[in-house]
């Protein structure tokens, strides 16, 4: 029984470790596409505007990271509901890109900094705050939907079509037998 319980719970993190790897290269790339666009409005048309900047760099950065999050960190948790979900996730970019635009804003009208080079720190201070509240809010409301393919572990996927019978001693379930002689090896509801 502990052998089963540490196999599942090794299992949890590996596919956790793997979303917050693939979540944290999106992230790496969302934070240069932010960035590199807030500085290039800072320094540029929006020169005076650095809260302006910021959400307009974090808005460029939310729909490359909607994308990439959808089609590659949570593609086995999309939902079916396309429309649904991109509304779910650009309220919670919202609520982030609020949060890195928040810490621009009260650096600038709150504390009275106009360097341009506190004002970018106090942002992507902003982006680390916001990072943590997005990854949270991705994985337990946005991208929930769980594909069917991913719900029994692929080494116990293996076992089965190896040596019938061998994954029950991982699962403690026994896979059914479908017509045609395979098996199922989905979890029963």
């Amino acid at each position: 029984m502990l052998k089963k319980l540490y196999g599942k719970a090794r299992g949890l993190v590996s596919a956790l470790w793997r979303e917050v790897a693939k979540f944290g290269t999106v992230g790496g790339i969302s934070f240069v596409i932010d960035n590199g666009v807030t500085l290039l409005l800072m320094h540029g048309v929006m020169s005076g505007s650095e809260a302006k900047a910021r959400f307009v760099g974090a808005t460029v950065a939310t729909l490359f990271s909607w994308a990439a999050n959808r089609y590659w960190t949570f593609r086995h948790r999309r939902q079916a509901n396309m429309a649904r979900e991109f509304g779910m996730f650009f309220l919670i970019n919202g609520i982030g890109i609020g949060i890195s635009t928040g810490f621009t804003a009260i650096a600038k009208y709150g504390l009275g900094i106009q360097d341009k080079n506190l004002l970018f720190a106090a942002g992507v201070v902003g982006i680390v705050v916001a990072t943590v509240v997005r990854f949270l809010a991705y994985r337990f409301w946005v991208f929930t939907a769980e594909h069917p393919s991913k719900r029994v572990p692929s080494a116990e996927r293996e076992l089965v079509h190896a040596a019938p019978g061998a994954a029950e001693t991982l699962s403690g379930a026994v896979p059914e037998t479908v017509p045609g002689g395979s098996r199922d090896t989905s979890p029963a509801a």
